[in-house]
């Protein structure tokens, strides 16, 4: 892994940000010849943004420091539709006051990645223009432009289809809708990009051909890869649920615990990803196994923490941590076992306590979950009753703040 020249493009690809473009060596040429104004949207469907928005935010900020603007577009109205792209069943539809309250908990994470202002980044509402637009001026502006026959064999809406499971007309057209913000953009912010993950290529490619066609416009449109950990797992969860980036969801010191303890193959990967370090130092730091690629994950969760949460957030996270597993307390740790067969044929956390002697049954597990005293790997457990995932290999239990054990799992 090492650092590329000085083009923009060949520096997003080798820290793994390009997926697919609509037009790769134009968009090259399209950032290399001036300030653009770039696009990335967000659903507000909770109240904080998690982990897998993550990669477009830092994706965002590199596009940045190179001098472009960030327009981060909030789905106010198309957040009571919901994007239907690779999911089987609807979203659950929010009221007014949900979404507004979503869209206020989510704005305030934009300010820890970007700088924004009218000149530096914008946040914007698509509210603004889809809220005022009648039924037949949308037909005759968007939908004359679209053909049944061509959205049908998108893959988001083929599976969907193929598996019989319901679409709402609803669904159906937010892909128009969403082709239409493009347009809007574009027309209103000069905007000629657009950003999103790799479920959203059919969605991005829409707003491109309408631009196209009735706008005789030139926009561009990048996807980034599927974010998975190398279990295969999308990222933006753990075992005590959805790893928020607001900490009134999660706190600092959780959202460190999340990063030290990822899987030692994603190391690399998410360093390239969600920190700033140069690509050779993070080849350095991930050459070797063992006890320095320990250190590469407590960096990685230095950095992540401090981006989300501030410097002085990270270091007491990291402090924390220490007091709890440092170098050299591992003799602290009860070493127990688990056998395979067991954990393949699915275990909760409350029963493998039990069946380890370590409480002597669940209700006195859930107990502890419930005052917040029982933590797995660091991380508090809210719930004792979820099944632990099969492929670990072990799991570092804390219960209350002196008794911890090691857990592995014997074949």
């Amino acid at each position: 892994m090492t650092d590329p020249s000085n083009d923009l493009i060949d520096h997003l690809q080798a820290r793994g940000f390009v997926h697919q473009s609509t037009d790769l060596d134009g968009l090259r040429e399209h950032l290399s010849s001036g300030s653009r104004t770039i696009y990335l949207g967000f659903d507000a469907t909770a109240d904080s943004l998690h982990v897998g928005h993550l990669q477009g935010l830092m994706l965002m900020r590199w596009l940045q420091k190179a001098g472009h603007r960030p327009i981060l577009l909030i789905g106010g109205a198309t957040t009571r539709i919901g994007d239907p792209s690779f999911r089987d069943e609807s979203r659950p539809i929010l009221d007014e006051a949900q979404i507004q309250a979503n869209i206020a908990g989510i704005t305030r994470t934009f300010d820890r990645y970007l700088t924004l202002g009218e000149d530096a980044g914008l946040v914007v509402d698509n509210a603004e223009w889809l809220d005022g637009i009648g039924y037949l001026r949308f037909l005759d502006q968007v939908g004359r432009y679209f053909s049944i026959n061509r959205l049908l064999t998108f893959d988001a809406v083929r599976q969907r289809l193929e598996r019989e499971h319901s679409l709402s007309f609803l669904e159906f057209g937010y892909t128009l809708l969403q082709a239409h913000d493009f347009t809007e953009l574009a027309r209103l912010h000069e905007c000629t990009v657009q950003l999103g993950g790799a479920d959203q290529w059919a969605n991005i490619i829409n707003g491109v051909e309408l631009a196209r066609r009735r706008d005789s416009r030139h926009l561009f449109g990048l996807t980034m890869p599927l974010l998975t950990s190398s279990d295969g797992k999308k990222m933006g969860k753990s075992v005590s649920g959805a790893v928020w980036l607001d900490g009134s969801r999660l706190s600092p010191f959780d959202f460190w615990q999340f990063w030290r303890n990822c899987d030692d193959r994603d190391v690399g990967r998410f360093l390239a990803l969600f920190t700033e370090l140069p690509l050779h130092e993070i080849s350095e730091l991930t050459a070797r196994g063992g006890a320095a690629l320990n250190q590469a994950k407590s960096i990685l969760a230095d950095h992540a923490t401090s981006l989300a949460h501030g410097e002085v957030a990270a270091i007491q996270a990291h402090a924390a941590a220490q007091a709890i597993f440092a170098e050299g307390q591992d003799a602290e740790l009860i070493p127990l076992t688990i056998d395979r067969a067991s954990v393949d044929a699915g275990i909760s956390l409350a029963e493998l306590i039990v069946r380890l002697g370590i409480e002597p049954s669940r209700s006195a597990v859930r107990r502890l979950a419930l005052g917040r005293g029982l933590r797995v790997n660091g991380v508090i457990v809210p719930s004792a009753e979820e099944l632990l995932p099969t492929e670990a290999e072990g799991w570092r239990i804390s219960l209350g703040k002196k008794r911890h054990f090691d857990v592995r799992v014997e074949d």
